[in-house]
């Protein structure tokens, strides 16, 4: 039986590894909403059963499906692919699935974030979000992992570490006053360092442009490995990305690791711009309390947002434009792993990405 931990990861021991390090598997969540997928959510679930698919190629898939979509969902994602019973209120597994950390013995705990919709009843997503701050919970159950409860609003995307003692994250979005009023910027780090494990936070300022999520990291910048970051790039001084991602740019090469190296930072091409069409947003059904998605808006569209799989790099492929470069980037930046790419506009037009959807369960020795 899983148990609540009184403690915290690091006093205890715990660090979370990268995403980089070796994974037990994947876990996803199955998209249902009709006030947020077009079309009855129908087009994202083929583009998810594709990423579960492609995942599946390098590592064990798990996907949560509610009890309505159970038999639609089992029969349009691979045979190898797990399905589970699991409520939830949207299908952003990086946000409301647990974020993983590990000891020197190979123990596996989970940490438990709250979570209220990316902003709560202040710039949130959605109302209500009650099932989805259960999600973490319940892999953990189903693992049988160990559980920590983090007294922190806080998402997965919101974060990335090499797993050496460093942290990255943006300040749009972890000091934003709809995540965790009371606590200042150094109190957030402290929380960092206590739940991740971490010694040095490298803060970014602004995330993607009009990302949704509030600026996280995820969708802007990632480490490739120790001592190494890929970021979103645009050499279009026009794009209103072009002055936040300059600004990741230096405070990168500024920057100084847990162990004091100086990093270095490769570029992924941005694709687009692109933007929702009035096509696309005629198959959304609106519903109160849930964030409109009006036609012409710009989606925040990123090359960073891709999975590292076991011998694997699932990336989501966006412009044809833009997309051989960028898979070609990653090919160099992973020489170890083979490079996939999923069409991934299905996914964007909910708010996110590849890795979005997806949370890794690292492997432990248990």
């Amino acid at each position: 039986m899983t148990r609540l931990l009184t403690g915290a990861p690091a006093t205890d021991g715990f660090r979370m590894p990268a995403e980089y390090e070796p994974h037990a598997g994947c876990w996803m969540l199955w998209p249902e909403r009709a006030d947020n997928w077009r079309e009855a959510a129908r087009p994202a679930q083929l583009a998810f059963a594709r990423v579960a698919a492609a995942i599946a190629q390098f590592e064990p898939v798990t996907v949560g499906v509610s009890t309505a979509h159970y038999s639609s969902a089992r029969a349009l994602l691979p045979g190898g692919v797990r399905v589970v019973e699991m409520a939830h209120d949207d299908a952003w597994m990086r946000d409301v699935g647990p974020t993983c950390v590990i000891d020197s013995a190979g123990v596996v705990r989970g940490v438990d974030w709250r979570f209220n919709a990316w902003g709560g009843l202040d710039g949130g997503l959605y109302f209500p979000w009650d099932q989805d701050d259960l999600v973490a919970s319940k892999v953990l159950e189903i693992e049988r992992l160990d559980r920590y409860r983090a007294p922190l609003v806080m998402e997965g995307g919101a974060l990335h570490v090499d797993g050496q003692g460093t942290a990255l994250v943006t300040e749009q979005c972890l000091l934003n006053p709809n995540r965790n009023p009371h606590l200042a910027r150094a109190d957030i780090e402290d929380a960092l360092r206590v739940y991740l494990g971490v010694r040095t936070v490298i803060w970014l300022g602004l995330g993607l442009y009009n990302d949704e999520t509030g600026g996280h990291i995820d969708d802007l910048a990632c480490f490739v490995r120790p001592g190494e970051v890929c970021l979103t790039w645009t050499t279009n001084r026009r794009d209103p990305q072009y002055a936040s991602s300059q600004d990741a740019w230096e405070r990168l090469n500024d920057a100084r690791d847990a162990r004091g190296r100086r990093l270095r930072v490769a570029r992924l091409p941005s694709p687009g711009p692109m933007h929702l069409s009035r096509r696309e947003a005629a198959g959304i059904v609106p519903r109160p309390g849930t964030k409109a998605r009006p036609p012409g808006e710009r989606l925040a569209a990123t090359y960073v947002n891709f999975y590292i799989a076991n011998g694997g790099i699932v990336m989501p492929l966006l412009d044809p434009r833009t997309d051989r470069l960028a898979a070609q980037r990653l090919k160099l930046l992973f020489p170890g792993r083979r490079v996939v790419g999923v069409p991934g506009r299905e996914i964007l037009l909910g708010g996110g990405n590849i890795h979005c959807i997806t949370q890794q369960i690292p492997r432990g020795l248990r």
